[in-house]
């Protein structure tokens, strides 16, 4: 990995500033908790302390999630964009997330107890995000045109919101609730039991990623031409679908749709960084991406006592904006 120095002091700082951040993060929150508590809470742990049950129980899960969740849809968003050499590309807009929130609808809304709990839940977001992945795979070989691709994930999004809506037009008072407030999206929902799962998948898509690199490089300059070298470009698109639709569905499935982090950070990486060495752009927008996440839950948490921001909708707010100005540049 050749890096130049800018590049690297970029690195170098996005690496350092990520742990300074989940500092902050558990720091912040209306309720202040003393250094000692928070020392404690890891090597002397007391149940019966309320500062050290905050920390442990409450304040810890939410600032892996948020890493994992910010690094996750980031690593997602990267990979698809290079798939498909459009960076409008993302597990959002081509409707990945769309077959998440369908099959968690079906999931919650049916009425199927093992469906309804936490692993029916989460293998529906799974099993979604998949399925929905091969299915825009599926699209992209019939067209050839970027933006004729974006256009399907989008109606399949819209597609999927309808369905969606009918469920919830015949789903009961409760069931709509706690599908309205998943669909809101938040990071509070995970459970430090649940943590060592969420972060081994989360490793695992990593992972392969990084063995990606080569091809992900290659693809950069086109799919024909990566073909011409000798990429196994079906094969590569299998694996790049699986390793986005397992990130996606991870973390769908635990905080809900979340919009907009996985179309702007990589962007937002590759206009700082300005390579296409694949190694630098991953641990870039796993850096960047966790970092985004846990500034806007500082956010949300530092609001909190005035009003309630879903961790979707202050995405959104920051992100769309940017997203515009992508576009706006590339019409120019």
């Amino acid at each position: 990995m050749n890096l130049t120095k800018k590049q690297s002091v970029f690195l170098i700082i996005s690496g350092i500033l990520l742990p300074v951040l989940c500092l902050v993060h558990l720091f912040s929150g209306e309720i202040n908790i003393g250094f000692q508590d928070f020392i404690d809470s890891f090597f002397n742990y007391n149940h019966e302390n309320t500062n050290q049950l905050i920390i442990r129980e409450l304040r810890l899960p939410r600032m892996l999630m948020a890493v994992i969740t910010g690094a996750g849809l980031s690593l997602a968003g990267l990979l698809m964009q290079t798939l498909f050499n459009n960076p409008l590309a993302g597990p959002f807009v081509l409707g990945i997330n769309s077959g998440s929130s369908l099959f968690v609808a079906f999931s919650i809304m049916t009425g199927i107890p093992f469906l309804s709990s936490d692993l029916g839940v989460i293998s529906s977001a799974l099993i979604g995000a998949f399925t929905f992945g091969i299915l825009i795979l599926f699209f992209s070989s019939l067209v050839r045109s970027n933006v004729s691709l974006l256009l399907l994930g989008l109606m399949l999004g819209s597609f999927t919101g309808a369905i969606v809506f009918i469920l919830q037009s015949a789903s009961s008072s409760e069931e709509l609730k706690s599908f309205t407030i998943w669909a809101m999206g938040s990071l509070q929902n995970t459970e430090l039991s649940q943590l060592p799962i969420i972060t081994f998948l989360f490793i695992l898509g990593l992972i392969g990623s990084i063995l990606l690199v080569k091809p992900l490089n290659t693809l950069v300059i086109g799919e024909e031409d990566a073909i011409l070298l000798g990429v196994n470009s079906k094969t590569i698109r299998l694996f790049i679908i699986s390793i986005t639709a397992l990130l996606t569905g991870l973390i769908t499935a635990f905080c809900g749709p979340i919009a907009f982090v996985g179309l702007a950070v990589p962007n937002l990486v590759r206009i700082t960084f300005k390579t296409q060495n694949h190694f630098t752009l991953i641990f870039a927008s796993v850096f960047i991406g966790g970092g985004f996440v846990l500034v806007c839950d500082i956010l949300i948490q530092l609001l909190e006592s005035n009003i309630h921001i879903p961790i979707n909708a202050l995405t959104s707010l920051v992100g769309a904006p940017f997203v515009v100005l992508i576009v706006l540049k590339r019409l120019a």
